[in-house]
């Protein structure tokens, strides 16, 4: 059964009552509840406030969380991480995700954590990697200003309301997002259109005259290549989504071996819908590299 996600920030109104806006849209369940959170607070007095009640409501069972770090933006606009949890520390599977988001918030992650985004790939597969959206990124932007620090965190909630309540009392300000499969429907779309321009550019040399057969090879040759690298990128994801896939079991395990009552049927179904998501995903990835791998072979 689908249900409504939605898309929620918490903003301050001039006499400091919080209120919310909404974005709605229809979303999958199961993995698509976990979601990435940027909480803005005035000071890192604060922020560790919000950071230590993520881990408090992580183990009372209220949420579930894969990662999070405290960043803060200097007078220069530098981005800095603080601390990380230690539930998903920034190197492993689902940290690089928060690790990338951190990274596209403001520049290098920290000298000691900098490699882990820097091995991303660039801002556009930061951003993929993210699944969040240029437009969460730049809300959340705004609101980060010189001298702000923030927790960001990649968890799964069933309700928004745990969270918000021990925002809202630490002093912050909560934007979040349900992340979505940008990287995956991007690579599964790229590789069905360069084999279809692949095949195009076949069919016309077969038909084109000599020196048009030459220019026709030579793009020939670039569509190639952009298949091969299309094709190294499905592959690259789908061993990272297996990563995220067994990171997140892991968590969740973890969670399940301290859990009472009710919470552990709650996480055994977590654990095997992350399960089936990753089967899922899995199999659109290696469909995109099958295109690949079927166009290159022609």
């Amino acid at each position: 059964m689908k249900r409504l996600q939605i898309t929620e920030r918490i903003v301050e109104t001039k006499n400091g009552i919080a209120t919310r806006q909404n974005n709605t849209t229809t979303r999958r369940k199961a993995v698509m509840d976990d979601k990435m959170i940027v909480v803005i607070f005035d000071n890192e007095k604060q922020a560790y406030e919000g950071f230590k009640a993520l881990k408090d409501l992580h183990a009372e069972g209220s949420i579930t969380l894969y990662a999070s770090a405290v960043i803060a933006k200097d007078a220069g606009g530098k981005v800095t991480v603080k601390e990380t949890a230690e539930q998903g520390p920034l190197g492993t599977g689902v940290g690089l995700v928060t690790g990338s988001l951190i990274g596209l918030l403001g520049g290098p992650v920290g000298a000691a954590l900098g490699a882990y985004a820097g091995s991303l790939g660039g801002v556009l597969y930061d951003l993929a990697k993210a699944e969040v959206g240029v437009d969460f990124l730049s809300e959340v932007e705004q609101q980060l200003q010189p001298g702000k620090v923030a927790v960001v965190a990649e968890v799964w909630e069933e309700w928004v309301m745990p969270i918000d309540t021990h925002m809202e009392t630490a002093g912050g300000v909560v934007f979040r997002r349900a992340r979505g499969e940008v990287l995956d429907d991007q690579l599964e779309r790229d590789a069905a259109a360069l084999e279809a321009e692949l095949a195009e550019l076949k069919a016309e040399r077969a038909q084109a005259g000599k020196e048009a057969k030459a220019k026709l090879q030579a793009k020939i040759a670039t569509a190639k290549a952009r298949l091969r690298a299309t094709r190294d990128r499905a592959k690259a994801a789908s061993e990272a989504t297996k990563r995220e896939m067994e990171a997140k079991a892991k968590s969740l395990k973890e969670q399940l071996a301290k859990a009472q009552g009710g919470a552990k049927a709650k996480l055994r179904a977590r654990i095997a819908e992350v399960q089936s998501e990753h089967k899922r995903r899995a199999a659109k990835l290696h469909q995109a590299w099958e295109l690949t791998k079927e166009a290159l072979a022609l």
